[in-house]
Formats: C-alpha cells, structure tokens, sequence
C-alpha cells in the first residue's frame, strides 16, 4: 500500500478501533480481570516501529537498551517487510526475533497483521514499546500484543492525533527532543512504574550512543564495483559523489528541486575532471531520473537508482565520498558508513531527526514556517511552497560538497 492509503486506513480504521479498545481496557481495569506484570519482572519486550526505516537507525541507542535490560534474544521487533533490512544491518537483536509485516495490498496487510499478532502473543511478551509518533495502528498492534506494560506517546492535551488511552505508561511528547532520546526515554519507562514517568521525563537520558559501522565484505564490495562497471565501464569512480534526488511520495515537501541537482552535477564535473557522478534511488524513481541525467549531458554521470538492493546501497556508500540528499532513510542509512553525507533540511528540523555523527553535515534554513510537519499534525502540511528547500542554494551545496572532497583527499594523501 501506498503512504496516502495507510494514512487513510489509520485514520478511518484506527480511530473507531482505539475508541472500542479504550472502553474495554477501562472496563477489564474496573472489574480487574487483568493481571498486572510488575516492571521490575519484565523478561521480554517487544518494539513496534511499522514504517521509516530511516527512523530505525535513530532506535539503536534504544534497542541496545533493551538488550541490557532483558537480554538479545528477548527483545523483538515488529515492523513492515520492506523495513527490516535496515535492523538487519544493524544486527542488534537477533534475525528470528524481527517479526515482519506484509503491506502490499490491503488484504495481504490485514492478514498479514493478524498472523504476526498471534506469534506476538504466542511469544508472550511483557513489554510491548510504541516507537510511532501517534499512530493509531500501532497504538492497536501494542494493545493487542497481550503485554502488560505498554509504553508509547499520549496525546495529554496537547493538539495530537487521537489514538485512545492503550497505554499503561503514557509518555507525553517533548517536541524540543531529539528522535534517539524520544526512543530510549520509552525503553528506560519499561522499568518504571507509571508514577515516577515525569522525572524521567524532565530528565530525559542523552542517547549519545553511536551506531554500530555497517560491516562490508570484499566479495560484497567487487559485486557493487561489477555494477558500477556496468553502468559506467569502470569500476573505479574516485571520487563518486552520490545524488539522491528522492522522488518518493512520503512527504514531497522535502524534494529538493531537480533543476538544482542538475546544476550541482554539472558544476561539479566542471571542476573535478575525474569525478563521477551517481544518482541513486528506488526502481520506481529510475525512469523519473534518466531524463535528469539526459539534461546533464555527461558520460561521467550515472544512474543505479534500481541496480542495488538496500544492502549493496550500504555497501555502494563505502565505495563514495559524498553523499547529497534530502531528508529520508538514506541519509540515517548513511550514519553507519563512511561516507561524508549532506542531508537538506526543510519541513522538518535536525533537531529532531538529524544523524548523530560527525560525517553528517546539514543544511536547514530555519524559517519562521520550519517545521511545519511533526508528530503533532501526523506529518502532514497545508504548504504548496516549500520556500524551506528551495531557499537552500547550489552555491552552498556545491562549496559544502567541494571541502568534502578536498579534505577526504588531504586525509588520503597524509595515510
């Protein structure tokens, strides 16, 4: 299913469901015909984070926290198919503890949501952590996973996306808080009771922990090299900046605008005559990005948007220099490489969402307007104009990416 049909699903679906499971949680509560986990007995904890893998690298300061507490093999995770690989790579828990959920097709979907819920509850976790950002689904899928303890954002009078009172540990959103603190502060919750939540809350843990280096083979690194000969004739592009113009439908307002990537490819061929050029993306995006390097006009520009799975994307970024990109997964992907990556800021704020680590370098204008998606309005905005990113210029990205390469080649000759 497409992004507009599962908004479209939670908010029709999601809504009536919350509202019934609300009074019946409250009814089971008066009559106490259930059982009360202690927190301090929870052996096994579940983390529901369906969407965003982008998002998932931001969780792994939380997921090792829960492998602390409880131990790798009884921490799970349920989440959509086409988002496990990024947990994959991050090898935090183990590969049969990810639990994953079809969503091609709404049929598909909804089976497939009930089969995960019964081996969810066949597990039989204690904890269940709703790492969503006001969705009423996973608010449901928390609820129904049978655990005791349930941790996840409570709308508390704040102007959030109604999603029921599911949870026994309601953490109330701190919109000033990095995503990494948001996300550990709800694992730590899992061995509080519900009453010392505020202190925890006015002294939010610093999840400055760094993600793990995404480990790469040689065999890995020759089969990506293969494709890139492919595309280019050679195998050896140094240096290789990778664009990734992003022509996805999550959330449009983030696109940079075409004609600038255009403008930084050309300027840059311009100026380095052994660079290349890659524009990356998904399959879907190729036929969108061929007429962009079609306008370029450049042997030494390329297209593997489509040619790598998301494994050899990660293994493509230690093969690069720099990386351009908008505000998506690739740049959080990019964290755990060593690639220089530029991520251009605009709806949202690197505040919140920006990549830990000092080869994360951002471009944010901060309008009056900025942000204007958040976890308050389900990541949706009125705005037609995003002034946010067309305001960010060629001449700063192309400076920005020229001191890159200038330093990674300075760093290189001084080895």
């Amino acid at each position: 299913m497409n992004v507009a049909a599962m908004r479209l699903l939670d908010r029709w679906l999601g809504v009536p469901a919350c509202s019934a499971l609300t009074a019946w949680r409250r009814l089971t509560a008066a009559l106490k015909l259930r059982k009360v986990v202690p927190h301090s007995q929870v052996k096994r904890i579940l983390i529901v984070k369906l969407a965003e893998q982008g998002a998932t690298v931001l969780a792994y300061p939380a997921l090792h926290r829960a492998v602390e507490m409880v131990g790798r093999e009884n921490v799970f995770f349920l989440v959509f198919e086409e988002n496990r690989f990024i947990l994959d790579c991050l090898d935090v828990i183990p590969a049969e503890n990810v639990i994953a959920v079809s969503n091609r097709g709404l049929f598909r979907t909804m089976t497939s949501l009930l089969d995960s819920l019964w081996k969810v509850r066949k597990l039989g976790v204690d904890a269940a952590v709703d790492f969503e950002f006001f969705a009423r689904s996973s608010a449901v899928l928390t609820y129904l996973s049978g655990a005791e303890v349930r941790v996840g954002l409570h709308k508390d009078g704040d102007p959030a996306p109604y999603r029921g009172d599911l949870m026994t540990h309601r953490i109330r959103y701190n919109p000033q808080l990095h995503t990494m603190q948001t996300f550990l502060l709800m694992v730590e919750a899992v061995g509080l009771a519900p009453a010392e939540l505020p202190a925890l809350m006015e002294n939010p843990p610093a999840a400055d922990e760094a993600c793990p280096d995404f480990q790469v083979t040689e065999d890995e690194l020759a089969h990506v090299r293969g494709k890139l000969k492919e595309e280019a004739g050679t195998g050896e592009l140094r240096p290789l900046v990778l664009l990734n113009a992003n022509a996805s439908d999550l959330i449009p307002l983030r696109r940079w605008p075409t004609e600038r990537y255009i403008q930084l490819a050309r300027r840059l061929l311009d100026k380095y005559p052994s660079l290349w050029i890659a524009f990356t993306g998904a399959p879907d995006e190729r036929a969108k990005i061929e007429p962009v390097l079609d306008e370029i006009g450049s042997d030494r520009c390329i297209c593997m948007a489509g040619r790598t799975t998301l494994r050899e994307l990660l293994v493509l970024y230690h093969l690069a220099d720099v990386l351009v990109t908008n505000d998506s997964g690739p740049a959080h992907f990019a964290a755990i490489t060593p690639i220089d990556t530029i991520t251009l800021f605009g709806p949202e704020t690197p505040a919140l969402f920006g990549a830990r680590t000092p080869r994360s370098h951002i471009f944010w204008k901060g309008l009056p307007c900025s942000p204007c998606v958040s976890a308050y309005n389900n990541r949706m905005s009125t705005c037609r104009d995003n002034q946010c990113m067309q305001q960010i210029t060629v001449d700063e990205v192309f400076d920005k990416v020229c001191e890159l390469l200038e330093r990674r080649n300075a760093t290189a000759k001084a080895e």
